[in-house]
């Protein structure tokens, strides 16, 4: 891709023999079109200060909105100001604050019969910026097209339900009502804008909030209990790895070696081209005889058998058991046996028999003891 200058003095663009790989922001910008001329000074068009021309228009309506509260005022379009001052004919010592405010009011595209009511003693503004509160401009004109809704239903919702007038325009939010209505709107508005809650929920809390107000049973109690609690629901977002910090040293990374220094190093850079290429072809055998075997690994495992519960173990130490428990019941059963011997034995004793047994005996110890002597 080559760079020329163009007849405007640009830069413009012929195409070489390779293309460049189009990213994320390489689209081509309106801009680029070879047919504009960059460097052309565009003549002023009175059409484009519309504002300016509806504020001749109106200056005299304001003019004598102001005048009946002794406030004089100044359209100076050479410098594109509007001034209020007090005079003597001045009787309120905040009228001149409400007068600040209809010029700051008109400044914003407030309409002139709308403006002019904030003059009255219960009617107060607030000029909510919200410029600020986004980087992103997409996000910041998608979440201002919420805050508006389809048809400009959900700032007819809002306008209703705060009882304020709202008006979106630029990088600003104009309201105008009571001092609560106020709050509420700032609060919408802000929660809009910083993707906290969607205006249709605040929507719904107002709506109830107007239905308990009408039960003068829950006057003095607290309406939190009744109203919705809603919760936001976020998608999990991938968590960024931290990378580890390397130790800092003021010296270069150390040169890593090139392919031919790796050549040399390993004595390839001196070998014919025929080794090389049989050298490749080696490596190549290899790793595909290496691949071939880890293939024929996992497809052998499939039909390789689980192995079994050791059960020769158990039915050893089951026998064991076993045995056991049948020599300590044998061994019950010869002494239940002998005992009942015994027993059967001294029931039927004869006394003729042991009469004569123990006479036997006792001639038998006294030949023992005459022979002895």
């Amino acid at each position: 891709m080559e760079a020329v200058l163009d007849e405007n003095g640009g830069l413009g663009k012929t195409e070489g023999k390779g293309k460049k790989h189009k990213g994320k922001h390489d689209k081509d910008k309106p801009w680029d079109d070879l047919s504009i001329d960059h460097w052309k000074i565009e003549e002023f068009d009175p059409s484009w200060n519309d504002g300016e021309k509806y504020l001749q228009e109106v200056w005299p309506l304001v003019k004598s909105a102001l005048k009946e509260n002794g406030i004089a005022c100044e359209l100076n379009l050479v410098e594109g100001s509007m001034t209020v001052s007090t005079t003597r004919k001045t009787r309120d010592p905040y009228i001149i604050i409400k007068a600040r405010d209809l010029i700051k009011l008109l400044s914003r595209s407030v309409p002139a019969p709308q403006a002019i009511k904030i003059l009255n003693d219960d009617m107060n503004c607030d000029i909510i910026k919200i410029g600020n509160l986004v980087r992103n401009k997409e996000r910041f004109v998608k979440r201002r097209e919420r805050l508006l809704g389809p048809n400009l239903s959900t700032l007819k919702a809002i306008e209703i339900l705060t009882g304020c007038y709202v008006l979106v325009q630029g990088n600003t939010v104009a309201a105008m009502g009571s001092f609560k209505g106020l709050k509420q709107v700032r609060r919408i508005v802000e929660d809009c804008i910083q993707n906290v809650q969607h205006p249709v929920y605040h929507i719904k809390t107002l709506l109830m909030k107007r239905e308990l107000a009408k039960n003068p049973a829950l006057a003095n109690e607290n309406w939190d209990r009744f109203l919705p609690k809603f919760k936001k629901k976020n998608v999990k977002q991938r968590k960024v790895k931290a990378k580890e910090k390397k130790p800092y040293s003021p010296f270069p990374p150390p040169q890593q070696p090139s392919k031919i220094d790796l050549q040399l190093e390993s004595g390839e850079y001196f070998m014919s081209d025929k080794k090389k290429s049989a050298k490749k072809w080696q490596e190549k055998q290899q790793k595909q005889a290496e691949k071939t075997a880890e293939n024929k690994r996992k497809r052998e495992a499939a039909f390789i058998p689980p192995k079994e519960p050791s059960s020769h173990v158990a039915d050893s130490t089951k026998s064991d058991n076993d045995g056991d428990e049948v020599a300590a019941m044998a061994m019950s059963l010869k002494k239940k046996a002998k005992k009942f011997k015994q027993q059967e034995a001294h029931e039927n004793v004869n006394a003729e028999l042991y009469i004569a047994n123990a006479e036997n005996a006792r001639s038998k110890q006294k030949l023992k003891s005459s022979e002895s002597n």
